[in-house]
């Protein structure tokens, strides 16, 4: 009697016309082991196939841009022979069901990614979205998280230097963790994946295989269901020491010549390495299972293979580097066997106690996954399902004092002390700025440094995908130029509900779109990421999709880390700035945007209008402006608008230098709009010599593209207090949330 039932393929999350091209594939019925190896590849997490479609039309190409998607991390060039390697992947679900060891495992696996490739990471960071504070379980997963996040990164001995919190009920079922990894390595020296030379050694390092996280690919592939605590097997295990070794020992064998191709065993563990070597490199692949490394007794093929037991790592060496191999994981106490071997077949064969227990074609298994051109809604259809109306009743503030200091105490924008104070941001003693708007990390031994910001404001997203795909690659932008950094590119982290559902796939559709438009304008190309769909849940009863939410990881580059710029007021006298689209300064009801602001929401209760507009002629023109005062060293200090609008930039500005500010309104504004807007393309600058500002901008108003921006005095640096709040009554509001939240 056949082993494969209609509901063993259904628990395999294959659908019946799947299925059906599983059996033309192979010209036969699988047995268990095949079927399990299709389910994984072909499983959204893996093949990508209801998001391929639209991926392909993101640039991803630039001069600078050494190896765009398709490996296991995008490359940069950053000059002097140098390369930038960094990545963002989720670990969603995992962290959902078992949230310590779900957001550990995450960094972990991003961390592999990176040094797979030959790079040293030095420096992490995250987008996290989690829930209602008040929900029974938000606090236990925001603990687990956090915890996951600096209990690996800090013991792997790697700086976790920036990174976003958000809460919002539609993650209450279904919270999103998003890890990222950059790394720097010689460009001449990075790994790829592709197996080829007939006969070469197939080798597995790291740690032994164990049963956790079988099935963790398909089941981040699928919905969350009533019963999320049951899937707790599926969710991996790290151990960060180990991970430490196991970079160090691969970057010593990475020094020789003895690699031909390197690949991470990540989701669907053995399998999706093994096979997109081959794959990559053209080749077939054969495989003893009897050689594989297990930490539990009786461990199957099928168990070997789906297993993503952490810390591993398949390779492919030149004939005879074995020994030379070997006696480098065994001097680092790794596991180093000898597991199989490149074949010229085009098949992945599979060999266990003497019999062939696996013969699948790779091409089917690979290159020809599924793919879908799912249906899904024109933007006019979504803006009618998301019921987004314009803002046509604008309410005014008449004490913005009370209104700033009620904002900053909201867990939108409280303080996230008591989460980044887990991590070790310090580590490796390269790390020159955090809290800002990037978090900096200098390149060892030189006077460059990496900028890293992540980035994404899903209520943007919501009320109209395409708008806020422009956004999201935007803030990244601004963020980098704040710091003084040359934006270079992107990775990013597609979060999205079920792509089955045409409203869902406009989220994603249109966002990408928006996306692939600002980083084509903007020469910010998108050379890496990850796609998470799914992100539903029927747990909070009822069932809830999570906010459209593509993170962006954004990496720049400041050539000399002496003109770093940071977002704290530095002295009293110093005249303020507001840096914006020159069409600001005339007041425009309909262009200071109230809509979908923080300030509507945590003020009035209402969640309405539009998503503010993206001008990405003016947010190109302000970034290279700012470039130029920050190095030029005309400003003392910078910082983007963004949430909360002018009012909380300031205030930012003020908290983290403990220096006031007088500031006034300008023009026709209402209170509302001038201090709590949520334009885009605007910065705040302060400036120490006034003269010389302005002889500069006189200079560059030259360019059409410069006049564009405008520059409005709106207040001096000085005094303890800002819209009439003390500064240490500002400070004691921000910290507040978490620190009772915690307690309680």
């Amino acid at each position: 009697m056949s082993q494969i039932t209609p509901e063993v393929v259904a628990q395999h999350g294959l659908s019946e016309d799947e299925y059906s091209r599983v059996l033309n594939a192979l010209g036969r019925e699988p047995n268990l082991v095949e079927l399990g190896i299709f389910s994984v590849m072909w499983s959204e997490h893996c093949s990508y196939k209801s998001s391929r479609l639209h991926l392909k039309k993101l640039p991803t190409e630039a001069p600078w841009v050494i190896c765009g998607p398709g490996e296991n991390a995008g490359v940069i060039d950053i000059g002097d022979g140098q390369a930038a390697i960094f990545k963002m992947e989720s670990h969603n679900h995992p962290s959902y069901i078992e949230p310590y060891q779900g957001a550990a495992t995450g960094v972990g696996g991003i961390l592999r990614d990176v040094f797979t490739m030959g790079a040293r990471p030095v420096a992490n960071a995250n987008a996290l979205r989690f829930g209602r504070p008040d929900h029974p379980k938000m606090k236990h997963l925001v603990q687990g998280v956090v915890a996951g996040i600096g209990g690996y990164g800090n013991c792997v001995g790697v700086p976790t230097v920036c990174g976003e919190t958000n809460f919002d009920p539609a993650y209450d079922g279904n919270i999103l963790v998003n890890a990222m990894t950059v790394g720097v390595a010689d460009a001449d020296k990075i790994f790829y994946s592709a197996a080829t030379g007939l006969g070469n050694p197939i080798v597995y390092v790291g740690s032994k295989t164990g049963r956790d996280g079988i099935h963790g690919a398909t089941m981040a592939s699928a919905d969350f269901e009533e019963d999320a605590e049951a899937k707790r097997p599926t969710v991996q295990v790290g151990d960060p020491f180990t991970e430490k070794l196991l970079i160090e020992a691969c970057l010593e064998l990475m020094a020789t010549d003895a690699i031909v191709a390197i690949q991470d065993m990540g989701a669907a563990g053995l399998t999706s390495s093994s096979v997109e070597m081959a794959t990559n490199g053209k080749a077939g692949i054969r495989l003893d299972m009897d050689k594989v490394p297990c930490r539990e007794e009786g461990m199957t093929p099928y168990e070997m293979m789906l297993s993503e037991s952490q810390e591993r790592m398949l390779m492919v060496l030149k004939p005879g580097k074995e020994a030379m191999a070997e006696a480098i994981f065994r001097k680092w106490e790794l596991d180093f066997a000898v597991i199989g071997e490149v074949t010229d077949t085009g098949h992945m064969v599979l060999e266990f106690g003497g019999e062939v227990v696996c013969d699948i074609p790779l091409g089917p298994l690979a290159a020809d996954a599924p793919l879908y051109d799912r249906p899904y809604l024109s933007m006019e259809d979504y803006t009618a399902w998301a019921g987004v109306t314009p803002l046509t009743d604008r309410p005014d503030t008449s004490d913005p004092g009370a209104d700033l200091l009620k904002l900053i105490a909201s867990p939108a924008l409280a303080s996230r002390n008591w989460i980044s104070e887990q991590y070790d941001s310090q580590v490796g003693a390269d790390t020159l700025q955090t809290g800002g708007d990037a978090g900096v990390v200098r390149v060892h031994g030189t006077r460059k440094a990496l900028a890293i910001s992540t980035d994404c404001t899903p209520r943007y997203v919501f009320a109209d995908p395409y708008e806020g795909g422009k956004q999201a690659i935007a803030e990244a932008y601004r963020n980098l130029c704040a710091v003084g950094a040359r934006p270079l590119a992107v990775t990013n982290c597609l979060n999205f509900a079920n792509p089955q559902r045409p409203e869902i796939m406009a989220q994603l559709v249109h966002a990408l779109r928006g996306m692939g438009k600002a980083c084509q304008y903007l020469d910010f190309p998108i050379v890496s990421g990850n796609v998470s769909l799914y992100n539903e849940s029927k747990a909070t009863g009822g069932g809830s999709a999570i906010l459209p939410t593509p993170a962006i990881g954004g990496v720049g580059l400041i050539d000399d880390y002496a003109q770093m710029m940071t977002m704290p007021f530095k002295a009293a006298g110093e005249a303020i700035y507001l840096v914006a689209p020159d069409a600001w300064s005339t007041p425009d009801p309909d262009r200071s945007h109230l809509g979908k602001s923080l300030w509507l929401k945590e003020i009035h209760g209402r969640d309405e209008g539009r998503a503010p507009p993206v001008d990405l002629t003016l947010e190109k023109a302000a970034g290279r402006i700012v470039r130029e005062l920050i190095a030029e060293g005309l400003v003392s200090a910078v910082h983007d608008i963004s949430d909360g609008g002018l009012a909380v930039a300031l205030a930012e500005m003020a908290m983290a230098s403990g220096i006031g500010a007088e500031v006034e309104k300008q023009g026709d504004y209402t209170a509302a709009q001038w201090w709590f807007g949520e334009d885009q393309g605007r910065y705040v600058v302060t400036v120490p010599d006034t003269h010389a500002f302005n002889a500069a901008l006189a200079k560059g108003t030259e360019n059409d593209e410069t006049a564009a921006v405008g520059f409005t005095r709106i207040g001096t640096t000085g005094g303890d207090s800002l819209l009439g709040v003390a500064v240490t009554d500002l400070k004691a509001a921000h910290r507040r949330f978490f620190a009772e939240w915690m307690e309680s």
